[in-house]
């Protein structure tokens, strides 16, 4: 380990490869300093706060819409028109910020707009975190290539995407980086590097700085992200609006605080996202005490299910209603080799939800992979021939609290386990050995996956409804005889060295102690996070 002073803050990390090493300036770490000590302690506390609604909602509250913001909600106010470059969103992409080799791929997919991920779909290696830095900054010059071992050039195409870039959540440290002997806020350690090394030239380009900004579940978490944004904003001189951010709508909490969210970052926001498989994690993890709520199977909880039916449709409404785009929810499939019926109807669960988001009146929507670009466009273009639909709010009442929180119907099956266990090992074995975008079963999966999983199991097996279809109870001795047999498969189909299979014991032990522990743990990657390996294998 390298462990050196700069700029006050203590470095506790692995040597990184030389191309990398520039991205940690000392005036950058020092201005990572700056925002630590201004906003800090401010995370600290509304993270304190999100325990504190968590015991309410344990003791058998719900959420619901406040009181004390129903003027924001009442009140005639729209957030400031988006810049130019990010009027038609109607195809986004996703991919992460550490694979250099995808963010060209990204960036030439033919999509209107590539959010390069520093968060779920990019596990938070050294390298990965420091690297995806310099791809940023490197597709913001225009000068980012990649040579193959094969010796193929990847290289940017003419008219590459626009470029978000999404920073780690609020609840997530930066271990590597230490003030005072503490890890500082992941956040203000990406959003800082992102800033310092990117703001200033965008600006002298005419440009924005845009970001995509996770997990937030509430007006005040939000307004510390502008206070942040105003910040930067003062010390590099730059006017107002200069950072321009969509907000992930994927926690419960956040869906009743949608326009408050909107109001608290008004001049800096472009619009909110249906983060739609983190937000049934949330939908879990926040109501997890209540005797009253359990989820079935995960394939069974679809957009039509009327709890995400109501958030999508309240999403679009609160947008538009403040002059913001709508982006649609996560198109997860990938082509399916060498199995054309299979991939045929791949494509065609892809054009029926986007066929869904267009109409309901979303702006645009996220496919996972190049080759879905394609068949979101043509959705899109047919039925959404202007750049966006400010002007289209769909029909009827207002969505209700009751709505937002309707349990959908549906059972809980032994083959719905088995999955949960078998796509959680796999991804989590993957992300601690570096890679955080994980093709399994014909999905392109990020942490949001491993997270349903685990809160699912977890679940199951603590709620006094967790009844198998079959009428068995879903107990410990079935968890630990059907975790075993997924755990020797992965074993038998593994290929790879030594360290692979004591990886995945690893993660199957991990995975068990967070389905059995008496608490759900609130976030997996905290709980994972200090097994991380700094180097990939």
């Amino acid at each position: 380990m390298n462990e050196q002073q700069l700029a006050g803050l203590t470095l506790n990390a692995p040597k990184l490869e030389p191309e990398a090493e520039q991205w940690l300036h000392p005036e950058a770490l020092a201005f990572v300093r700056r925002l630590e000590e201004q906003f800090g302690e401010r995370r600290q506390a509304l993270l304190h706060e999100r325990a504190r609604r968590q015991v309410a909602f344990d003791s058998g509250e719900k959420p619901d819409f406040r009181q004390d913001t129903a003027p924001i909600r009442s009140g005639n106010w729209k957030v400031q028109p988006a810049p130019p470059s990010l009027q038609d969103r109607r195809v986004e992409i996703t991919g992460p910020a550490g694979d250099r080799k995808m963010v060209i791929n990204a960036l030439n997919s033919g999509a209107q707009v590539f959010m390069c991920d520093l968060e779920d779909a990019n596990s938070p290696t050294w390298n990965n975190t420091v690297g995806g830095q310099r791809n940023i900054r490197d597709a913001y010059a225009g000068t980012i290539r990649f040579t193959s071992p094969e010796g193929k050039l990847y290289e940017l195409a003419d008219r590459p995407a626009v470029l978000k870039v999404r920073p780690r959540g609020w609840h997530m440290e930066e271990k590597h980086v230490l003030l005072d002997g503490q890890p500082i806020s992941a956040s203000l350690f990406d959003f800082g590097l992102f800033a310092w090394h990117n703001a200033r030239e965008q600006a002298l380009k005419g440009e924005g700085a845009f970001l995509y900004l996770p997990k937030l579940e509430s007006m005040e978490e939000a307004v510390l992200w502008a206070n942040v944004f105003l910040h930067t904003e003062e010390e590099f001189h730059l006017e107002r609006g200069t950072f321009r951010a969509t907000v992930l709508i994927e926690t419960l909490p956040a869906a009743f605080e949608m326009e408050e969210i909107l109001y608290a970052l008004k001049d800096h926001i472009d619009g909110l996202n249906c983060g739609r498989w983190d937000y049934i994690f949330s939908y879990i993890k926040k109501l997890r005490r209540h005797p009253d709520i359990i989820l079935p199977d995960r394939g069974l909880v679809t957009m039509d299910t009327p709890f995400m039916s109501a958030y999508a449709t309240l999403a679009v409404r609160t947008c538009h209603k403040r002059g913001a785009h709508c982006i649609g929810g996560m198109a997860a499939q990938i082509p399916i080799k060498n199995n054309p019926a299979a991939n045929a109807e791949a494509l065609d669960k892809v054009r029926r939800d986007k066929l869904r988001e267009v109409r309901l009146g979303h702006d645009g929507t996220w496919v996972a992979h190049p080759a879905l670009v394609p068949v979101a466009r043509e959705v899109f273009d047919t039925l959404m021939p202007g750049p966006h639909q400010l002007g289209a709010i769909p029909d009827g009442p207002d969505c209700t609290a009751e709505q937002l929180l309707e349990l959908p119907e549906g059972v809980i099956t032994e083959q719905g386990v088995r999955t949960n266990l078998s796509v959680g090992i796999q991804y989590v074995a993957a992300w601690l050995g570096g890679t955080g975008a994980v093709p399994i079963q014909g999905l392109m999966e990020d942490v949001a996956t491993a997270e349903i999983s685990r809160a699912q199991l977890w679940q199951w097996l603590h709620h006094p409804r967790g009844i198998l279809a079959d009428g068995r109870r879903f107990t410990g001795e079935l968890l630990d005889l059907w975790l075993d047999e997924e755990l020797e498969r992965q074993l038998a189909e593994s290929t790879d060295n030594g360290m692979k299979i004591e990886l995945l014991r690893q993660v199957a032990e991990l995975f068990r102690e967070m389905t059995v522990a008496e608490e759900l743990p609130e976030f997996l990657t905290t709980v994972a996070y200090p097994f991380l390996r700094d180097m990939n294998y």
